[in-house]
């Protein structure tokens, strides 16, 4: 299926969305990095899961190479990943949680910035256009009608240096996952989320047990709701790199912007967050750009 990538891209932005919505609620009492820790620390469990069912299903015909520049790639997408996050989260909570998500797009840009100049990645023109039209509507459907001052530059800042680590990140977990095993995708996804994830886990548990035990005590009290954030998390992380060992990270972000309508949707839903007509036309924009990156 030559767009099978771009499916999977689509589901694994719905589960992120969820994953968001699920930390956002637990920012308040465990903090922006304890929050974090949830995504990785109750998500390996079924990240754990996910790899032993396809080590299952292709036994014997998996080579793993546990290169020098796989272990490279993975650790600084991890801890790009891992700050990216707790970025967005403070994005979210300053300045909404549709206006966060949105700025996190910005990803998208430099994302194929990125892999142009690091990893020598390179798109058609098309695509290029695309990306040039996804980022005028994200510039405008970023631009908030209720917010004060501080809040909008705080929480764009925050989501815009959240773009530029997760931007970074999936250009290093594509190339990771294509270095481990380039004839399996899927399993490379999936161990390469298992291994990152272990990684963030045990750092940032070790970090917080250190310099803020309070926010383990707050994970531990809302371990049910963490529960769902794993699993969406898992989910989402392993489809997110199959989807990255398929095509290029600039083609994958600029799918995965119909995260924004979804956004705007669970931010009305759950937080009471609106937005506007020339908002919601700047949108429309959007995914004409996104269709123009798609059939790169």
């Amino acid at each position: 299926m030559p767009y099978l990538w771009v499916i999977v891209t689509v589901i694994a932005t719905g589960l992120q969305v969820v994953r968001n919505a699920l930390q956002r609620g637990m920012i308040a009492d465990a903090g922006p990095w304890g929050a974090t820790l949830v995504r990785f620390l109750f998500g390996l469990p079924f990240s754990v899961a996910f790899t032993l069912v396809v080590m299952a299903v292709w036994r014997g015909q998996l080579h793993p190479q546990l290169s020098t520049a796989y272990w490279v790639d993975a650790l600084a997408g991890a801890a790009a990943q891992a700050t990216a996050t707790a970025a967005l989260l403070v994005a979210m909570r300053r300045a909404g949680f549709a206006v966060g998500t949105t700025m996190q797009q910005s990803s998208l840009p430099l994302a194929a910035i990125l892999g142009l100049v690091i990893f020598h990645d390179s798109m058609s023109p098309l695509g290029w256009w695309g990306v040039a039209v996804t980022t005028v509507g994200l510039v405008i459907l970023t631009w908030p009608k209720q917010a004060t001052r501080h809040a909008l530059l705080s929480g764009a800042a925050f989501g815009l240096a959240s773009g530029l680590l997760f931007g970074f990140s999936l250009n290093a977990y594509r190339h990771a996952a294509r270095a481990l095993e380039p004839h399996h995708p899927l399993f490379s996804s999936v161990a390469t989320v298992t291994l990152t994830q272990t990684v963030q886990t045990l750092a940032l548990a070790g970090w917080l047990a250190w310099r803020h035990p309070w926010a383990l005590r707050a994970i531990a009290a809302g371990w049910r709701k963490s529960l769902g954030a794993g699993f969406c998390g898992a989910a989402a992380s392993a489809l997110w790199l199959m989807a990255l060992a398929l095509a290029p990270a600039a083609s994958v972000r600029a799918v995965a912007v119909i995260e924004t309508p979804i956004a705007v949707g669970a931010g009305r839903r759950l937080f009471q967050e609106k937005l506007s007509l020339g908002q919601w036309i700047a949108a429309a924009f959007t995914a004409v750009g996104v269709v123009m990156t798609a059939i790169n």
